[in-house]
């Protein structure tokens, strides 16, 4: 693990390195989804489940470093709040972006290629003889051991050219896989980094509501004064702004909570298109480049069979041992062609790692989009109250 990807998270209040967030979309579609209805077991169950963001997260040092920075956060400062926690905002951005990019560059659909062509071969290779029956193995044996070895040497040079396609491709995913690692170190300090600004922003937000929002309304029902009630109403504008600012925060949050197994559902894909190329080269091409020397072997010792078929008093013992070669050399091609190039144990893993990949996702989708219910829900909340404490004052 790289320098980089060990330093603690650093907050700061620049504005330079700050980029404009887009604004979310809004609609008015009447055809947008409805909210459906929540059990009320199942939501209890979530509320005892749900994460807490607090301090209890960090390291001592950590919570020493937010205690300090939230007390700089200056909430007057409007350029301050807009681009408050902007540089993670930024960094997770571009993480996305990162993934994305290997995602599209990379087409995984060429090692499947690959790997058909090879199966391609590997099955083409005597399907012309096999076609003419037992008795053709029997006629015209120069010409038909010169076409199995001009039929093996095509062969075996197609299959060697496929082999050096899979081990670039093996390569570039060993390079990806390490890659991946690196990439969710990197998404694991932005997440730290988010945590520690939205508590840091969350502390001063408690303290200022509670000693100098408190101490404004007091003076300015003291006093009864307008500017004394307007200072406290443009205070409580600033901290509603500031509030909204962290939840913006907070969803950029769980972006980076979601990019983690998200990288690793991509590591592990690429981890398993590794292991079926590595299978390839070290079982099944050795196994098959093994089975055809045998042939070519068979079918020499039954040329040698027939050259000695003359010699009247061996002709029996001649035929004898050239139909045990023969029954031998038709089990071991049997079994090899019945021989599957799949194991059905790999296409039970594949299946399985299919639908555990299909279930997370949908689970991610779920409970991001109950996160979003929620979170309009506490925002319409937010804005009731302080539409609340507005009417108190002024009434």
């Amino acid at each position: 693990m790289s320098d980089e990807q060990n330093f603690t998270p650093e907050l700061t209040l620049d504005t330079a390195a700050a980029q404009a967030v887009e604004a979310p979309a809004l609609t008015l579609e009447p055809s947008a989804p409805a909210t459906p209805a929540v059990d009320e077991s199942v939501q209890a169950a979530r509320d005892a489940n749900a994460v807490k963001l607090d301090e209890s997260m960090l390291s001592e040092a950590e919570r020493k470093m937010v205690a300090e920075f939230s007390e700089k956060i200056d909430v007057t400062d409007s350029s301050l709040v807009l681009n408050y926690g902007a540089a993670a905002q930024k960094n997770v951005a571009a993480f996305s972006e990162s993934a994305l990019s290997n995602v599209k560059t990379k087409d995984l659909g060429q090692v499947g290629e690959a790997l058909g062509n090879l199966v391609v071969e590997l099955k083409g290779f005597g399907e012309e003889e096999e076609k003419k029956g037992l008795f053709g193995m029997f006629k015209k044996a120069g010409n038909k051991l010169e076409s199995m070895k001009a039929q093996y040497a095509k062969a075996e040079t197609n299959v060697d050219k496929i082999v050096k396609v899979l081990e670039n491709h093996q390569v570039v995913l060993m390079k990806d896989i390490a890659m991946f690692d690196q990439m969710y170190d990197l998404n694991t300090k932005y997440y730290k980094e988010l945590t520690m600004y939205i508590l840091a922003g969350k502390k001063r937000l408690e303290y200022l509501r509670t000693h100098d929002l408190a101490d404004l309304k007091k003076k300015a029902e003291a006093t009864g004064a307008q500017e004394d009630a307007q200072a406290y109403n443009d205070l409580s504008n600033l901290c509603g702004r500031f509030e909204k600012k962290l939840h913006d925060l907070e969803l950029t949050r769980m972006i980076s909570i979601q990019m983690g197994p998200q990288t690793r559902l991509l590591q592990n894909n690429d981890a398993l298109m590794l292991e079926k190329i590595q299978s390839s080269l070290v079982n099944t091409i050795p196994l098959w480049k093994s089975q055809m020397v045998l042939a070519l072997g068979l079918e020499h010792g039954r040329q040698a069979t027939q050259a000695q078929s003359a010699v009247t008093d061996m002709t029996n013992q001649l035929l004898q041992k050239n139909a045990d070669l023969l029954k031998m050399g038709t089990i071991e091609t049997a079994k090899e062609a019945e021989r599957s190039v799949v194991d059905i144990q790999t296409l039970q893993h594949t299946n399985q790692q299919l639908i555990s990949t299909l279930d997370e996702v949908m689970r991610i989708q779920q409970e991001g989009s109950q996160k979003r219910r929620e979170a309009e829900a506490e925002l319409g909340r937010i804005e009731g109250e302080l539409k609340q404490k507005l009417l108190e004052l002024r009434g």
